[in-house]
């Protein structure tokens, strides 16, 4: 027992002496001007690594610091710069015949910038891995064939990395992703490979990629083919990079779906949830959940898309979205449709804030249905919407027309003393731009009035500009008024130029006919004698 003893002793002694005497005789160092250069082929770019040291306990060599140059068209500062880097390795290939079998890469702390050209069509990594454009490796001296580390990666991670994503030429503040986790296996260029990615958002929430990618396009990395899911809990949408912000378009969104990328056209296809969605600059939060089902289509190349499926929910009321964009330049294009039938309003009245419409204080739109027609086309930052709206069998409670024409009323005896406005159809063509709203072909029918009809202008500043008639009841005379102040506070007045003009034409028409005195009617009207 003792002598067995011994030798175990003598066996731990010799392991011992061996780690701590191998990093005297292996010079981590010695690899460093290869492993750049194998680096450097490989990706296109300059890749310089720090001091290397060895650790037989973990079977790593590490690094204290990694760059990798970017594109030169981009920019001269480091496309990734990571404070440390750790190299698993083979330590029988290492120890005995001074081979680099790469295990596993792992980069901590990275700083990764990707920057998008100024015409949208390419990114900062789009030549990574173009041997036509590949950057020289760094000079070194010669070294023995028998020193030279044959390199391969079986894994890569990054760990608590920091990803900005700009756009070359542009103010916009750049979007920074926190906490970029990334893993992939089995990497190769020239076949697919599984990979994993979580982060977290600018301005909170979180995104989690889960698929494979590959083989890496060798023109151009950013054509690389991609299938995974995706998750994403929590979206600023405004401040994601998801959204144009050019387009006014705000809120907080769940998206669960998936990408698909055949290195030309990507397709994806999901179900994205939005609360405190704003659609238009001037538009407040909705106050109930949004929920948009979609497929797009997505050619990578010309940065343009297809949208060929777009529910867009509120409760019961849905409405159909479809079209096309084009994102090359630095606003984004679209050319979409949006048509819905038969939409409950109760379920829609949430939804005007979010629009940019305000009703009167404490008026709320109250049953009955909405059909609604609209083309939207033009950079999102100057969209020009044009289309149909009708409403039927709804009531505006709370509001009380009768007091606004109180003034007309009186001229023929009318009056109501009711609190809401039953509406029985409401229909106009609309025509909206960053210059304010047209309405023309105004019709509302109001049971206990009539119909009112006209057309009008609402400013950007929801000031009201209408020339309105209303018919009072069936065999009623026609009053012309205008309508003026705000969407918040509309102002009913009657048109006395236009009811003169309309009395005079009347007058002097009857004259003709030798019906009348045309000066006693006229005097008549302004209460004037002889």
């Amino acid at each position: 027992m003792k002598k067995a003893l011994k030798i175990l002793a003598i066996v731990v002694g010799i392991l011992i002496l061996i780690l701590v005497a191998v990093p005297f005789f292996v010079d981590a160092n010695s690899f460093r001007p290869k492993l750049e250069s194998e680096l450097t082929a490989a990706l296109g770019r300059e890749v310089k690594v720090g001091n290397l040291s060895l650790s037989l306990l973990s079977g790593a060599v590490e690094a204290d610091q990694i760059s990798i140059a970017d594109d030169g068209a981009f920019s001269k500062s480091p496309f990734v710069d990571a404070k440390s880097l750790k190299i698993g390795v083979e330590l029988i290939p290492l120890i005995f015949s001074k081979s680099l079998h790469v295990t596993e890469v792992t980069l901590n702390q990275p700083e990764i910038g990707l920057v998008r050209s100024e015409n949208g069509v390419q990114w900062n990594f789009s030549s990574l891995a173009n041997q036509s454009k590949a950057a020289p490796a760094p000079e070194k001296s010669p070294e023995p064939a028998a020193t030279s580390p044959n390199v391969s990666v079986a894994k890569l991670t990054i760990s608590n990395g920091r990803l900005t994503i700009s756009r070359a030429g542009s103010r916009e503040t750049p979007h920074i992703y926190d906490k970029v986790n990334i893993e992939v296996t089995n990497i190769s260029l020239s076949s697919a490979f599984p990979f994993k990615m979580s982060a977290n958002l600018p301005a909170g929430g979180t995104l989690q990629l889960d698929g494979q990618a590959g083989p890496i396009d060798s023109i151009d990395a950013a054509l690389t083919p991609l299938q995974a899911s995706v998750s994403v809990k929590q979206m600023d949408l405004a401040a994601s990079g998801f959204v144009d912000p050019a387009s006014g378009i705000s809120g907080i969104a769940d998206f669960d779906g998936t990408v698909s990328s055949d290195g030309h056209d990507a397709k994806t296809a999901g179900t994205l949830k939005a609360s405190k969605l704003k659609v238009v600059q001037k538009g407040s939060p909705a106050s109930r959940l949004v929920e948009v089902k979609y497929t797009l289509t997505h050619n990578l190349v010309k940065q343009v898309g297809t949208l060929t499926q777009g529910e867009v929910a509120m409760g019961n009321a849905v409405a159909h979205l479809a079209g096309t964009y084009d994102a090359h330049e630095k606003v984004t294009s679209i050319n979409m449709k949006i048509a819905g039938q038969g939409m409950p309003v109760d379920d829609l009245e949430a939804m005007l804030p979010a629009l940019g419409v305000v009703l009167p204080p404490k008026a709320t739109l109250k049953g009955g249905t909405l059909a609604i027609d609209f083309s939207i086309v033009g950079p999102v930052d100057k969209l020009v919407t044009i289309g149909t709206l009708h409403m039927e069998n709804s009531a505006l409670a709370g509001f009380s027309i009768g007091s606004k024409l109180s003034a007309l009323g009186s001229i023929f005896g009318k009056s109501s003393e009711s609190n809401d406005t039953t509406i029985q159809n409401f229909s106009s063509d609309v025509h909206v731009s960053p210059e304010g709203t047209q309405v023309s072909n105004l019709n509302l029918t109001v049971p206990s009035y009539g119909v009112l009809t006209g057309a009008g202008t609402v400013s950007p500043a929801n000031a009201l500009e209408f020339k309105m008639s209303a018919k009072l009841g069936s065999n009623g005379p026609s009053i012309p008024f205008n309508v003026a102040g705000t969407t918040a506070d509309p102002k009913f007045t009657p048109d006395m130029k236009a009811m003169a003009s309309g009395l005079l034409k009347g007058t002097l028409g009857r004259a003709t006919a030798g019906q009348n005195n045309p000066v006693s009617d006229i005097t008549g009207l302004f209460k004037k004698k002889k």
